[in-house]
This record gives C-alpha cells, sequence and structure tokens, in this order.
C-alpha cells in the first residue's frame, strides 16, 4: 500500500509559477514511475510530467518548457515546479504511483489561473 497527499495547489495570475509537491507514505525509491497528471472540469485525466526511479523524466508537450518534475528519494518527495502558467493550466492535479504493478493516486490538489 502506498498513500500519496498532494499539496502547493493554490490560485495563481497567468504567467506565475507555483510548486506542487508529493508526500508518499514509503520509500519512493521503491515506487516505479511516478508521475503528475491533470484533469479539468468535463475533461479527461492526462499526462503532466513523469520520473522515473532512474531519473528519466517524460513530458506532455503542452508543459515542456515550462515544468520540471523532481524526484528527492531523501525526502520521499516528487514535486512538480510550473512555471509560465496559463489558464488553461488550471485543473486538479493528482499524484501517481506504481508499486508492484498497481498505480495508486492521491486525493489531488487544486490549481487555478486566472487570466
Amino acid at each position: 500500500q502506498v498513500q500519496l497527499v498532494e499539496s502547493g495547489g493554490g490560485l495563481v495570475q497567468a504567467g506565475g509559477s507555483l510548486r506542487l509537491s508529493c508526500a508518499a507514505s514509503r520509500t519512493i525509491s521503491s515506487i516505479d514511475t511516478m508521475g503528475w497528471y491533470r484533469q479539468a472540469p468535463g475533461e479527461q485525466r492526462e499526462l503532466v510530467a513523469a520520473v522515473t526511479t532512474g531519473g528519466g523524466t517524460k513530458y506532455a508537450d503542452f508543459v515542456k518548457g515550462r515544468f520540471t518534475i523532481s524526484r528527492d528519494n531523501a525526502k520521499n518527495t516528487v514535486d512538480l515546479q510550473m512555471n509560465s502558467l496559463k489558464p488553461e493550466d488550471t485543473a486538479v492535479y493528482y499524484c501517481s504511483g506504481t508499486y508492484y504493478a498497481r498505480d495508486y493516486w492521491g486525493k489531488g490538489t487544486l490549481v487555478t489561473v486566472s487570466s
């Protein structure tokens, strides 16, 4: 079992920055790919960024150059630094991790970007 808890969401103006953090209940070095997803109202959940245990990263095209995912094994956290935010980035952001082939999800944190 893995519990994931997101924090750092909030209201920000377009062009601003936010840093999301995901805290895991167990050592994240034992968790396979961890990622951030988002879901806007009326939309499907979509991948934003992911990072493997080896440090490899993957980004959705719509965040490349603006968002950075990082993994801190000492703190058992996975962060998402979001810069140059746009109104279309408004969504609930979810942390996810794969542990023994099972996907775990946090409850999400709301990010609202005003124009």
